[in-house]
C-alpha cells in the first residue's frame, strides 16, 4: 500500500469516526424533535401523521410558561452570582501564588466529584436543620454549590496564560487598580468569563437532581419533564424538550457572533 493509499484510508476512517460520534451524539434528538411533530401520543418512527398543535399547546399553556420562567430565573441568578464568584476564585486559584493556595485548588473542585443526588440531599436536610423553607430560591444556592467550582475551573485556563506583566505595565504608565481591571484584565479574560457563564447557565438550566431536592413546591423544566415521563405523559415532554434545545442552540449562536464582533471591532482598533 503507497503512502497516499494510507493517507486516503486514514482520512475516510477519521470521516467515519466522526460521523458516528456525530450520530451518537444528535440521532437521539432528532428522535426528540420528531417526536413533537407526531400527532400520535407515542413516539413512532417512521412518523405517519404531522401536526403542530403540541407547539401551539405549549406556547399557550399557562403552566408551561411559569416552568420556563421558574428555571429562567434559576439559571439566569446562577450566572450572574457563579460568574462574579468564580472570576474572584479564578484569580486565586490560577493568577497568585499565596499560603494554602495547593489546598484551595483542591477544596474548590471538590463539589464537582460530588453525585448531584447526593448533595442535593445534603442541601435539603441542612435546609431543613435551619428552618429554611425550600423553593427557586434555595435551588439558585444549590446549583451555585456545584456550578461556581466548574466556572471557575473554566475561568482558571483562561487566567493561566494571563500575563502579569501587562497589569505591571498598565501601573507604571501612571492607571489605576480599576482602569487596570477595565482595560487590561477584563477585556484578556473575556473568553473565559463568557464561556464560563453559558456554561453556568445551560448546566444549570438542565440541572434535574440538584433542583428535585431544592426547589420544594416549585417546579422546573427537567422536574416537570421528569414527571410526566413517570406518570401522565404528553407529547408536549417532546415538545418542551425540542424547545428548550432549539433554544439553547440559539444562544450559543448568538453569543459566538456577538463575541465575533467584538473580536474584529477591537482587531481594528
Amino acid at each position: 500500500m503507497t503512502e497516499q493509499s494510507k493517507s486516503r484510508l486514514s482520512r475516510n476512517l477519521i470521516v467515519l469516526w466522526t460521523v458516528c460520534v456525530l450520530a451518537f451524539l444528535y440521532v437521539p434528538m432528532v428522535a426528540v424533535v420528531l417526536a413533537s411533530f407526531s400527532r400520535a401520543r407515542y413516539f413512532r418512527f417512521p412518523v405517519t401523521r404531522w401536526t403542530t398543535q403540541w407547539y401551539d399547546k405549549a406556547l399557550e399553556s399557562l403552566s408551561v410558561r411559569d416552568l420556563v420562567w421558574t428555571s429562567l430565573s434559576v439559571a439566569t441568578l446562577v450566572t450572574i452570582f457563579s460568574v462574579l464568584l468564580a472570576f474572584m476564585g479564578a484569580l486565586a486559584f490560577a493568577r497568585y501564588d499565596w499560603k494554602g493556595r495547593k489546598l484551595y485548588q483542591r477544596l474548590v473542585l471538590l463539589p464537582i466529584f460530588f453525585p448531584q443526588a447526593v448533595l442535593g440531599l445534603a442541601l435539603l436536610l441542612w435546609f431543613s436543620a435551619l428552618g429554611i423553607t425550600t423553593s427557586w430560591h434555595t435551588a439558585v444556592f444549590a446549583h451555585m454549590i456545584w456550578i461556581v467550582p466548574i466556572v471557575i475551573l473554566i475561568m482558571s485556563i483562561q487566567v493561566y496564560s494571563f500575563d502579569p506583566a501587562l497589569e505591571e505595565a498598565a501601573y507604571d504608565l501612571g492607571a489605576t487598580r480599576l482602569q487596570v481591571l477595565r482595560e487590561v484584565t477584563l477585556p484578556i479574560l473575556a473568553p473565559g468569563i463568557i464561556s464560563g457563564g453559558i456554561f453556568a447557565f445551560l448546566l444549570s438550566w438542565g440541572n434535574f437532581p440538584l433542583s428535585l431536592f431544592s426547589t420544594g413546591a416549585d417546579q422546573t423544566v427537567p422536574e416537570w419533564l421528569y414527571s410526566k415521563m413517570v406518570m401522565g405523559y404528553t407529547p408536549m415532554v417532546p415538545t418542551l424538550g425540542s424547545l428548550t434545545m432549539s433554544s439553547a442552540a440559539i444562544l450559543i449562536f448568538l453569543l459566538y457572533i456577538v463575541w465575533m464582533i467584538i473580536k474584529s471591532r477591537q482587531s481594528q482598533t
